[in-house]
């Protein structure tokens, strides 16, 4: 059970939040910046072309995902059960974002991994591509993701 199943109402708010308002609502599918069917708070898993979702749906989905991805990273990088909030959203957010295979992967789980908490911070900012094209809305996510890992150092 991850952290976040088992974490304080504000845990899991923060999450909610975060990543709810990075990846925006939106109730019938549509195909992201790459052409994926998405719909819901950025969801792809399972979707096709003129799905239609209520809110509460959507907000199911959500925590669902969250979860998921939540024992993704822990899995990935142990040390992240015990990391301050921020931080431990902050990586959340990203593995919603990339997936958890390549968050695995990653310089950023890498990097944590071998205790380089600063360096694994700012490596969040590598992650701005999609399809090959630099994106701003990946850009401004990045670096506020990049902020909120490194809260506390």
């Amino acid at each position: 059970m991850s952290r976040l199943k088992k974490g304080a109402a504000a845990l899991v708010a923060l999450a909610v939040t975060t990543v709810g308002a990075h990846e925006g609502l939106r109730l019938k599918a549509y195909r992201d910046a790459v052409g994926v069917p998405t719909i819901c708070y950025g969801e792809t898993r399972g979707i096709r072309m003129g799905m239609v979702k209520t809110r509460p749906e959507c907000d199911a989905m959500l925590l669902k995902g969250l979860d998921e991805f939540a024992d993704g990273i822990e899995r990935c990088v142990p040390s992240i059960k015990a990391a301050p909030e921020p931080r431990y959203v902050a990586h959340l957010s990203l593995a919603y974002n990339i997936g958890t295979g390549a968050y695995c992967k990653s310089s950023v789980a890498r990097l944590a991994n071998a205790g380089q908490v600063r360096a694994s911070c700012v490596a969040f900012t590598k992650w701005v591509k999609a399809g090959g094209r630099t994106l701003q809305g990946l850009v401004r996510r990045r670096n506020e993701e990049m902020a909120m890992c490194l809260k506390g150092l």
